[in-house]
């Protein structure tokens, strides 16, 4: 039986403990920052479209209109400073590893979707259209 626990309160520290207290030989214990909401994870497609929308991106050199999934990918790479590792792919493409926004915790999840906010703001994207004045 899976059990989580919030840290939020004595109480529910002391649950914490009793339960690796009483956990079989064996079980894995994990404490991690808390996962993003899926308020949060919405709030990020609209960006994404609206690049996806707006935008044209060099990719093999070409200018080309790329998916909410590809700009996730590049804005992924660009937050974290573009340090992904890259390997080579199985027919000789390129593959970026390790850049999951679904590992991201809340305050950095937080601060990409921060980032994606300037990133469509310096290009000049509406991601909102209802919401620019008249």
């Amino acid at each position: 039986m899976k059990q989580l626990f919030i840290l939020a309160h004595d109480t529910a520290r002391r649950g914490a403990v009793a339960a690796v207290s009483n956990a079989p030989e064996g079980h894995v214990v994990t404490i991690a920052e808390p996962t993003r909401s899926l308020n949060a994870n919405a709030a990020m497609w609209p960006i994404l479209q609206a690049l996806s929308d707006q935008l044209t991106w060099p990719v093999n050199g070409q200018m080309v209109k790329m998916s909410p999934e590809e700009w996730k990918d590049v804005t992924t790479a660009g937050f974290q400073n573009e340090t992904a590792r890259l390997a080579m792919g199985l027919t000789g493409g390129v593959v970026m590893l390790g850049l999951r926004t679904s590992k991201m915790g809340k305050r950095r999840f937080s601060e990409y979707l921060d980032f994606l906010h300037a990133v469509a703001a310096e290009r000049g994207v509406v991601v909102y259209p209802d919401e620019v004045p008249a």
